[in-house]
This record gives structure tokens, sequence and C-alpha cells, in this order.
């Protein structure tokens, strides 16, 4: 069988005139333009540079650490409502079984009087065919009565009671609520930071991204594995001794966490941000601290800078979202950020904003 193809021929082209020229131009680049927007590309970043990177990347996770400080703030006061509600919960039940105790009793009263038939005293007393017994009852009869009163006094305080717990759950309830809500938000300020420095540190090389982030990938190892024995960091701290035998140890702990990654929230024991490294090394070494960095450095006494001795907490940025532990010779160990794990690193190296001594 023959197919027939129908010829398809060109048309004479004709001069494109100057005035149809531009319009054809026009409408190429509205064209391109809209292909570009469709591809996502329509507004390209500029291209940056290495160190351009570094700047930026520096600084959302700034920005990062500061959020994951509310965070952790938010959390602690978040837990501390939920526990606080779980305790009213508790209550509330305790106080709903005694509540159903006494309506019990009330009831076993209100049944013997029903059983009784409500008959007046006097006609039981005319009627009975032993009065000298029926006296002793009606004795016993006034006491029920004094303890009915009693039965329904336990029931309306119990009731008043677990109404005041319901209220205050009801508001621990709401305080919670909130709490979490704000959780969720700091948490997505978080991640869409730390996103957006991955993002840009997935642009450079291998050697471009070690050089912007600092990590040597595995000094910290080599130095946790160096600090197996506790005795050899305390030596390694400097001239200067640490002030007290705790203090000691919360450097110790700290060496020995050299090159646990930094996860932000973590407070151990394989991982950690910043204040979470602080609170378990003193947590180690037999003292509480607050989570966050902005009530850390109220925990203990101000130090200046000349005055650090190993141990002291040491703090960085102007908003405080930053701490290390001072281990002497001018430098600390401290979880930087998602790209270094816990390590060494001088005091100097960011904006200095204070101390505290804890122990």
């Amino acid at each position: 069988m023959t197919v027939q193809v129908a010829a398809h021929r060109k048309p004479p082209q004709r001069p494109i005139s100057g005035h149809t020229a531009r319009t054809a131009a026009t409408l190429a680049l509205a064209g391109a333009a809209t292909a570009t927007g469709f591809d996502g590309t329509g507004h390209a970043e500029p291209h940056l540079t290495p160190t351009q990177v570094k700047a930026k990347v520096d600084t959302l996770y700034r920005e990062a650490e500061a959020a994951t400080e509310k965070y952790n703030g938010v959390k602690e006061e978040a837990d501390a409502a939920q526990r606080r509600l779980s305790a009213l919960q508790d209550e509330t039940a305790r106080k709903q079984t005694r509540l159903n105790s006494a309506r019990e009793a009330l009831g076993s009263i209100a049944a013997a009087q029903y059983r009784d038939g409500g008959i007046d005293p006097a006609w039981q007393l005319a009627l009975s065919s032993d009065p000298d017994r029926y006296l002793d009852g009606a004795a016993f009869a006034e006491r029920a009565g004094d303890r009915q009163a009693a039965a329904v006094s336990r029931v309306r305080r119990h009731l008043r009671e677990i109404e005041r717990l319901r209220g205050a759950a009801r508001v621990e309830l709401k305080s919670l609520r909130s709490r979490q809500a704000e959780l969720n938000r700091q948490k997505k300020t978080v991640t869409g930071k730390l996103d957006e420095a991955r993002r840009l540190l997935a642009r450079l090389t291998p050697r471009q991204r070690t050089e912007a982030t600092g990590a040597d990938g595995m000094g910290g190892r080599r130095a946790s594995r160096s600090a197996a024995d506790p005795r050899e960091p305390l030596a390694r701290a400097g001239s200067v001794p640490a002030p007290t035998t705790r203090a000691a140890a919360a450097v110790a702990y700290a060496y020995s966490k050299l090159g646990s990654p930094y996860v932000w929230g973590a407070t151990g024991p394989n991982a950690f941000d910043c204040s979470g490294l602080v609170l378990a090394a003193y947590r180690s070494a037999g003292i509480s601290l607050p989570r966050t960095t902005y009530a850390q450095i109220g925990a203990g006494r101000r130090v200046s800078r000349a005055e650090l001795r190993p141990g002291d907490l040491v703090f960085f940025y102007s908003g405080i979202s930053h701490v290390g532990i001072y281990v002497g010779n001018g430098r600390m160990i401290h979880a930087p950020n998602p790209s270094a794990p816990v390590r060494l690193a001088p005091v100097d190296q960011m904006p200095f904003a204070g101390a505290t001594r804890v122990a």
C-alpha cells in the first residue's frame, strides 16, 4: 500500500521591516524571560567567591545559633509547663478518687434513711414495741445525721478542689500550647538558616569548603583520643590550674568530647550544641547549669578576660549567643556549628562578650 505524504513547502521569505523586526525581537526576549522563569533560574543569585560564601555562611550560623538558644529556652519552659500539667492531672486524679469515696459514703447514708422510710421520730417512738431500744437507735440516728453532714461537706470540698485543679490545668495547657507553637517557629528559623548555609557550601569544592568552615575533619578525633587520660588535658591547660576540682572535671569532660558532632538542641552524650556542651560538662562534675547561653552567663560569678582560668565559661557576640569552656593558654573548647565538631579554638576567634566562673 502506498501512503501519500503531503509536501510542505516553505513560503517565500519576505524582507523584515524595521517595525516587524523590533516586534519579533521583543517577543523573542519575552519568551526567553518566560522560559527562564519557568525553569527556576529567572532570578539567578550572583556568583559568590569562596570568601563571600564563608562570610555569608558565618552569618547564617550565628543567626541559627541565636535561634537555637531561643529554641532551647522555650523548650525548657515547655518541658516545665508539661511537668506542671502532669502534676496537676495526677493530683486531680487523686482528688477524684477521694470524691468518689465520699460520694459512696454519702450514698450509703442516704440508702439507710430510705430503708427506714423517713418516718418522723415521734411516731417511730410511739409505734415501737421496745421504746428503750428505739431510744438507743434514735441516738445513733442523730450521730448518723452528723456523719451525713460531714460527708456532704467532704463531697463539696473535693468538688471545689477538683474545679480549682482543673482551672489551673487549663491555664498550664494554654501555656504549653503557646510554647509549642513558639518552638515550631524557632525550629523553622534554625532549619531554614542551616539549609541555606548547606546550599551555599555545596557550591564550593571540598578544599574551599574546608577553608570556609575551618574543619580539618580529623583534628578533633585525634585530640579526643589523645585526651583519654583525664589528667592529660589538665597538664595541657597551662601554668594556671583550674580553680576547683569540679572545674577541672568539667575541662576533662570537654577534652573527652573533642571530635563530637554539633547537633542543634543536643546536650550529649554523643552530640552537642554550644550551651549543651557546657551543660553536659558541668553536669558530669555535679553542677546543674541553665540550658541557654543567656541564662548560663548569669549562673556564676562574672570574671574579666584577664582573670580567666580553666573551667570558666566564655561568651561571645552581643546577644550572648555562643559559649565555650576556657581551658587555658588563651584557648577554649566549644561546639562551633554544624560544619565543625567540638574542638579547641582561640578565645579571640570571636567577639568576646564576657565570662563566668561557676565552680
